[in-house]
């Protein structure tokens, strides 16, 4: 296949599982509770508006600001609760057209891990080897997985932990 005039879109394909010391069923209420106050989590500055579609559709807009200027990002998510999975397309931003895929396992009555699986779209000049391809998708699977480790993870179990019911999760919202 000859690549086309213009920017040519890569496909970038990872995975990786992150553990939660609390159950399934607190963890995936913690992560599809989505609201404004989620951007205050993530290791750069993130501004984030919700618009619910229905029950388990949502439009999320994130703006970050690398280098100082905003980009704003536009996310479909759609939430299947009752496989404790929800998917996350990009709409537009630096990665239009990406997918992310989550679902949240019981790992016993008070812990549970959440599989992730990311399709990744770049956009480049030409076509890049497979070696290439790879190494930049190791390096996307160890930034997401980072984040999850050292901000994401914490934050839901924190925010867990400080919940009295243990058999309810505590909002985001009310942060």
């Amino acid at each position: 296949m000859t690549d086309a005039v213009g920017p040519v879109a890569v496909s970038l394909d990872y995975r990786f599982e992150q553990p939660f010391r609390v159950s399934a069923r607190d963890a995936f209420r913690w992560c599809t509770d989505f609201g404004p106050s989620d951007g205050a989590i993530f290791s750069k500055k993130t501004r984030r508006s919700v618009r619910w579609l229905g029950p388990d559709t949502a439009i999320m807009t994130d703006t970050t600001y690398p280098d100082g200027a905003p980009v704003r990002i536009r996310r479909l998510v759609r939430i299947d609760a009752a496989r404790r999975a929800w998917t996350n397309t990009h709409l537009d931003g630096p990665f239009r057209f990406s997918q992310y895929w989550y679902r949240i396992e019981p790992r016993g009555a008070r812990a549970s891990s959440m599989e992730f699986v990311g399709h990744r779209v770049i956009w480049r000049r030409s076509r890049p080897g497979p070696a290439v391809v790879r190494r930049l998708s190791e390096a996307e699977r160890d930034h997401d997985s980072s984040e999850w480790r050292n901000y994401l993870a914490p934050a839901l179990e924190r925010d867990l932990s400080r919940t009295r019911n243990p058999g309810r999760a505590r909002s985001k919202a009310t942060r």
